[in-house]
């Protein structure tokens, strides 16, 4: 698979961007940018990978994502059937908190913002029952130009910086600025696995994908993911048979664990509670017992 440019670039003719998407389904491939965005997602379901942590989005989800931070929202695979007649919607503030507005943030009264949005470089989740404000800002900068969307744009920054305390990271692992050769290596190396997650993957294959050894491979991918590649295949797995258990559609547990990338119910019971915490027929009960 070609490797496609890691980072991407987005116009600079404003300072603050909003940018409206309707397709059938999102960017694949993993990417980042010089941008802080603030994702709302209007309609679509699937995995977001952001940094090397993994979760699930669904419609009506927010998202800030931090400046350089690799992210990657991954669609279900029903998105990408011409038959379904699925898409994803969404719509997106970009902003790049080191560029023409780093000045900005540094002024006295500033200063708060520009902490909060340093401080929340690895993203996050918004809560639910602050979905309804933050989007209707969203949709207000995305009808505005000029000085309106500006001033919108930091009335939504004050907004975020008032539940500041209540936000979880989507990542712990640190933003690495590596080189673009280097982005584009690791976006390889992540697209070839996340494609690849319900086959029997072994480390000796990532690596020749990579151009390296099995051994060259493993410290490289520690180094830079902060996870084993077993540790993260494990976890991207799990990651999808949570969504398959949930949505209803697998006629067992073990169809579940096979379909999963696993290649025995023992692991797949082993592997599920180490990563969940509870096995996978008690993560489905606890889920039903909440609907």
């Amino acid at each position: 698979m070609k490797a496609l440019q890691f980072t991407l670039p987005v116009t600079y003719d404003k300072s603050v961007i909003v940018q409206e998407e309707q397709l059938p389904h999102f960017y694949p491939y993993l990417h980042r940018h010089n941008e802080t965005q603030l994702t709302w997602i209007q309609e679509g379901e699937g995995t977001l990978v952001a940094g090397t942590s993994m979760h699930t989005f669904s419609s009506g989800d927010v998202f800030l994502l931090g400046a350089n931070q690799p992210h990657l929202f991954k669609s279900n695979p029903e998105y990408f059937s011409n038959e379904s007649g699925k898409q994803v919607r969404s719509m997106t503030v970009f902003f790049n908190p080191n560029g023409n507005l780093s000045s900005l943030f540094e002024l006295p009264e500033m200063q708060v913002l520009g902490a909060f949005i340093q401080q929340h470089s690895g993203g996050f989740k918004l809560p639910s029952k602050y979905v309804k404000s933050v989007s209707q800002k969203i949709v207000e900068m995305q009808e505005s130009q000029g000085f309106n969307r500006f001033m919108l744009f930091f009335q939504l920054l004050k907004d975020l910086y008032a539940i500041n305390g209540k936000l979880e990271p989507l990542s712990m692992v640190p933003v690495d600025h590596v080189s673009e050769s280097e982005g584009i290596r690791i976006s390889t190396i992540y697209n070839y696995i996340m494609k690849r997650y319900d086959t029997m993957i072994s480390l000796e294959d990532v690596a020749a994908e990579a151009h390296m050894t099995p051994q060259a491979f493993c410290r490289y991918f520690k180094k830079h993911t902060g996870h084993t590649f077993v540790t993260f295949l494990n976890e991207m797995r799990i990651n999808e048979a949570c969504k398959k258990l949930t949505t209803g559609g697998a006629e067992s547990i073990s169809t579940v664990a096979y379909s999963s990338g696993f290649n025995s119910i023992t692991n797949f019971n082993r592997v599920f509670k180490s990563v969940i915490g509870n096995s996978p027929r008690e993560y489905l009960e606890n889920y039903r017992s909440n609907f």
